[in-house]
């Protein structure tokens, strides 16, 4: 199944479907299959018009990013943080022995914060090899490095690397750590990814509370910008669409027992 998903997006995500279409479009111009051709071209300007600069993602992303927002942290203490990978840049760090971030480096900035207001809470970080056509590279371990780097010692650093993908993270996690009952511990991922990550630490029996960061919109009032870079536009399609299609698949499968997950005790909740 992991193997699957990741053969199905990496070549169904918008970005290689731009490429795809213009590329049969334009080796079809020359065959006598010209009006094919001209419809493909169309459908991939229609792509970069609606996905790259329409709010579209907008639209994806805002609903996923709104779904949980970070509680009240008060007087009492947190036991655990746990940081879900996709926020360092493993590959920089395995071949020039570097720390780098990506996009979501907000996971580890916000995580160290955390755990410098909470000393004595444990610091995880899950996420182990998931490369299936280059060199495998461990997630946990750039970003454990890092972590060391920003000043976390190893009396507190736990590295989860066995996971590939989100239900591992949690049952792995949930294994290493084993949670006691009235432990409170802290799940810390892009906002746009938080709805999965709860649906899936719910399911292992895992009881988190959201810490989300990342975020890549300004909530429901930006809904009807338009995008003014079409790559940034197709990538956050990338990003949502990844998103909806895990959920839907997370529900059927068993691995959530809400198709939309929504914080505890809310109407939504119940709902669903």
């Amino acid at each position: 199944m992991y193997y699957i998903s990741k053969l199905f997006w990496g070549v169904s995500r918008p970005g290689m479907l731009l490429v795809v279409l213009l590329t049969a479009g334009l080796l079809l111009l020359a065959t006598r299959f010209q009006r094919t051709a001209k419809g493909l071209l169309i459908a991939a300007l229609a792509l970069l018009v609606v996905g790259g600069i329409s709010p579209l993602s907008t639209w994806m992303l805002v609903p996923l990013e709104e779904r949980f927002h970070r509680p009240e942290l008060g007087d009492r203490p947190i036991d655990g943080i746990i940081i879900l990978g996709g926020g360092e840049d493993a590959r920089s760090a395995a071949g020039r022995g570097v720390h780098g971030l990506t996009g979501s480096g907000e996971r580890i900035t916000e995580a160290v914060e955390l755990a410098r207001r909470y000393p004595a809470a444990k610091v995880v970080y899950a996420g182990g090899v998931t490369e299936i056509l280059r060199h495998p590279v461990s997630i946990a371990a750039a970003g454990g490095a890092m972590l060391r780097g920003l000043g976390i010692g190893d009396d507190r650093l736990i590295l989860e690397d066995a996971s590939r993908n989100t239900w591992e993270n949690a049952r792995f996690t949930r294994d290493m750590v084993q949670p006691k009952s009235g432990e409170r511990w802290v799940v810390v991922t892009s906002a746009w990814h938080m709805p999965r990550a709860i649906g899936n630490f719910r399911k292992a029996g895992f009881d988190v509370e959201p810490w989300p960061v990342d975020y890549r919109t300004l909530g429901w009032d930006e809904m009807w910008y338009l995008i003014d870079n079409p790559v940034k536009g197709l990538n956050q399609v990338d990003i949502a669409g990844k998103e909806w299609i895990g959920l839907v698949v997370n529900w059927l499968s068993g691995r959530t027992d809400a198709l939309f997950p929504a914080p505890a005790g809310s109407a939504t909740a119940a709902h669903d």
